[in-house]
């Protein structure tokens, strides 16, 4: 990668690499379990241990540019536009990335460290940051909704086909042992969601925020329901509706582009809603809940499966405000307690019968996303270009860490409809598992 100021003079580059071996030292002390290339040639071994991934400093600015701001944001950029690279594991690094930021330091430790940045030169790599989600009007209505979703989903159905299953199943998958492929593991997702819903042959499904209809084709074919399924995203539902009548299934499923604020029908004997919700809201969420149980019969299973959110502060992010996900990759996403969410489907009548967290499978599943992904590198570049790859991967990678560390969590949550107190529900669970 170059750089877009003037040269660096070596007097300069020297200075810049004695300070920033040092500054390496404060923020990472005796803990540094990876290497660091500087732009010079210096190579710096792991202060512990075998090394987990290189560190590679591109240019004298880049820790200036990686740490200033403060913020994953700033980070996350630095990346993307080249200013430092990861040979090796990303996600590695991003571990050693949120270690160091939680550690606890005095303000007094801080500002030192800001003024040693500061005197870091003011210089950046040439390479192209993705423009930031650009959205409008008031926060989760449905005309930015669409903005926001089509964000992340537009980018190209060819983008994710490079690295997602054969069915394209764009959430968490299940791992009954752990060993099982990516393409088997998102099977048995599906099989898992239909039988925890008890579909029966002629029952009405719907779909909120059906992606590539992956679970309403699932569902038609294997469970004999009528599916439908809603998205924002019209090249979404294009090829939905391709592989839909490619697989002969025109007759027992579709897809349809509306909000599902803005969809009516018939009730639905169940409803299934897998990793939509983030994109709801706070303020959104009894509108949600309530607009969900219009469309279900009474007696009816609602199926809610998404990412929940943890209150862990860090002082990194509070003074970043905008995070690096929220600018390039979910804009609008908010993840909240599970507590909250379910005390918020009891107080719109909806009765908890069934929680799930699959966490553990989650981290697993971006773990086969990102190595899928890293694999199809020149083909990715190819399609969306150099910044936008180097985004998706990072992404991955920092998602990946945050289902590992338990930052974040997903959970499948099954809600019932009761009708004067009656469930279609069996009096166990074995039958999820014959």
């Amino acid at each position: 990668m170059g750089v877009t100021t003037k040269t660096i003079r070596p007097q300069l580059s020297e200075a810049a690499a004695s300070r920033t071996v040092a500054l390496l030292d404060r923020l990472f002390g005796g803990d540094r379990d990876f290497t660091v290339r500087l732009w010079n040639g210096t190579v710096l071994p792991p202060a512990t241990g075998p090394s987990q991934f290189t560190l590679v400093l591109n240019h004298p600015g880049a820790l200036r540019q990686m740490l200033l701001p403060p913020s994953d944001l700033a980070l996350g950029e630095a990346y993307v536009r080249g200013d430092f690279d990861v040979d090796g594991s990303l996600e590695a690094a991003t571990a050693s990335g949120v270690r160091m930021v939680s550690r606890p330091r005095s303000w007094g430790e801080i500002a030192r460290v800001a003024m040693e940045l500061l005197s870091l030169p003011n210089v950046k790599a040439s390479g192209d940051v993705p423009p930031r989600a650009r959205v409008q009007g008031l926060l989760h209505t449905p005309a930015r909704d669409r903005l926001a979703v089509r964000h992340h989903y537009d980018v190209g159905n060819d983008f994710y086909e490079l690295w997602l299953d054969r069915r394209m199943v764009y959430s968490c998958a299940y791992f009954p042992t752990g060993t099982e492929d990516i393409d088997t593991a998102q099977t048995a997702k599906l099989e898992h969601t239909c039988r925890k819903l008890r579909l029966q042959p002629g029952e009405r499904l719907l779909d909120i925020g059906c992606g590539w209809g992956g679970l309403v084709m699932y569902a038609a074919e294997r469970f004999g329901v009528q599916a439908v399924g809603i998205t924002l995203s019209e090249p979404q539902a294009a090829l939905a509706r391709e592989r839909i009548a490619a697989a002969g299934l025109s007759a027992s499923c579709r897809v349809e582009v509306v909000d599902y604020r803005e969809f009516s029908a018939e009730p639905f004997d169940k409803i299934v809603s897998v990793g939509m919700f983030e994109h709801v809201g706070r303020a959104k969420l009894p509108e949600y809940f309530a607009h969900a149980s219009t469309l279900l019969r009474p007696g009816g299973l609602f199926l809610n499966h998404g990412i929940v959110g943890y209150a862990v502060r860090t002082p990194w992010r509070r003074i970043g405000g905008k995070s690096f996900i929220d600018a390039h990759i979910f804009p609008d996403g908010e993840l909240l307690p599970l507590a909250y969410t379910l005390d918020v489907a009891e107080r719109t009548g909806f009765e908890v019968r069934d929680v799930e967290s699959l966490r553990e499978h989650y981290a697993r599943t971006l773990h086969h996303w990102l190595q899928r992904l890293e694999r199809r590198q020149d083909d990715a570049v190819r399609l969306v270009g150099e910044g936008k790859y180097r985004t998706w991967r990072l992404y991955l990678a920092g998602s990946a860490n945050g289902f590992v560390t338990g930052r974040v969590s997903v959970f499948q949550s099954l809600l019932a409809k009761a009708d004067a107190g009656q469930v279609a529900l069996p009096w166990s669970r074995a039958d999820l598992y014959q």
